[in-house]
């Protein structure tokens, strides 16, 4: 399960702004998490409360968002929505679509104290 290692990081991170943003307790962490990215839900939202235990963000509400995966045909030059990777094109139907925005899973917002 490599959700808990993406908390850890996460956590690694809210660490980091806490010192050079001179804050003490996280009390919300939202997340965009991209469609595409192979990233559980259920399982970061599992592991958010056991990662966090005993640390600043203890008790902190999680938010998911969800990002669309969109992608950048390479016949037809459109900016297409995708729902999975290798997807072809939904307009022109030509399979070489490279992602835009999908991949990755970033801290969106944090509610600090």
């Amino acid at each position: 399960m490599h959700e808990i290692s993406l908390l850890e990081n996460v956590l690694e991170i809210l660490l980091e702004y806490a010192e050079s943003q001179d804050f003490t307790q996280v009390k919300k962490v939202c997340l965009e998490v991209g469609q595409l990215s192979s990233i559980e839900t259920d399982a970061l939202r599992f592991g958010f409360d056991v990662v966090m235990k005993n640390t600043l963000a203890e008790n902190a509400e999680l938010e998911i968002i969800i990002a669309e995966g969109l992608g950048i045909c390479q016949q037809c030059k459109k900016m297409v929505n995708i729902q999975a990777l290798h997807d072809p094109c939904p307009l022109c139907g030509h399979a070489d679509v490279k992602v835009a925005q999908g991949m990755d899973m970033k801290i969106k917002d944090l509610i600090v104290i």
